[in-house]
């Protein structure tokens, strides 16, 4: 017995090891005491990601008295280094007041983005203005993302964020909080999918089903380029509040059960944001993990 258990313990402390030392995390120079989160790939070596848009002062810009969120655009480097960040240039006749997460079309042609409406753009009828929406802009030289419209499917009753696009382009994930039907929310929020068929027009969105959504929220969702789903969710049996999981894309196009991935890629704190190089040995994360720079970071992350 007494050699069993030290097998036990043995293999336990293995097992951690493995674990805790499979990934080494990095905070990147870029942080600050702001927010940095939204991640998203665009094209080749390019990362959008959300933050504040700031004054000369490096203080947040505010609009109506809240501090402006917008989208930036930045290289990344083989070493995991994120620099030339740049606002993405939006219309400002657009009267789009933030922006929480975005993404481009693989043509380039398209932007699409998370806000919520503004006192001076919002539609007639009853909604709730904490509701986040999803719009698609196209890009004008000189006027830069200009001529957004609301996503046909997007009903006011609910609240649509999130947007990631498969790597051709036709398949548009998104989380919401759609009720009834069979389609319905289970938890807080869920991950949909929705045919993109061009000329703004979209087919039927389906929920992605129990294999990934769970009674608890589902966050911001990437698709990688071998069909490999990552998300966030606040569900039982995490590490503490937001943790990050994995959905892999049968060759049936069928989402497997999901899986949580382990420390350090998720810590005791939020972890969401996830996106990885095209072999999955690296990529970056955002989290606000203990000793961070601020409020959410992004680290770059590499396996040993």
């Amino acid at each position: 017995m007494k050699h069993f258990c030290c097998l036990l313990i043995f293999l336990s402390t293995f097992l951690t090891v493995s674990q805790t030392d499979a990934y080494k995390v990095v905070n990147v120079e870029l942080n600050s005491e702001h927010p940095h989160f939204g991640l998203m790939p665009i094209g080749e070596n390019k990362i959008l990601f959300t933050s504040y848009l700031l004054d000369k002062k490096e203080r947040p810009k505010k609009k109506q008295g809240v501090p402006v969120l917008t989208v930036f655009q930045a290289a990344i480097s083989s070493e995991g280094h994120i620099t030339n960040e740049v606002p993405v240039q939006i219309d400002p006749k657009q009267n789009i007041v933030n922006i929480t997460s975005a993404t481009i079309s693989p043509n380039g042609k398209n932007l699409f983005i998370t806000t919520r409406y503004s006192y001076k753009n919002k539609p007639q009828g009853n909604f709730n203005m904490d509701n986040f929406h999803i719009e698609i802009g196209e890009y004008k030289a000189g006027v830069g993302w200009t001529n957004f419209k609301v996503l046909p499917f997007c009903k006011l009753k609910y609240s649509y964020a999130h947007p990631a696009l498969s790597k051709d382009g036709k398949i548009l994930y998104f989380t919401a909080n759609v009720r009834g039907g069979r389609e319905t929310t289970r938890g807080g929020s869920d991950i949909f999918k929705v045919d993109v068929l061009g000329n703004n027009t979209y087919g039927e969105p389906k929920n992605l089903g129990s294999k990934v959504n769970s009674y608890s929220r589902e966050m911001f969702p990437v698709i990688a380029n071998d069909n490999t789903l990552y998300f966030a969710s606040n569900r039982p049996g995490g590490f503490g509040g937001y943790d990050v999981y994995k959905s892999v894309m049968d060759e049936h196009g069928v989402f497997t059960k999901a899986e949580k991935l382990p420390k350090p890629l998720n810590s005791n704190k939020d972890d969401f944001s996830l996106i990885t190089n095209d072999n999955g040995a690296s990529g970056y994360l955002s989290s606000k993990r203990l000793k961070g720079k601020g409020d959410d970071d992004i680290y770059y992350f590499k396996k040993k």
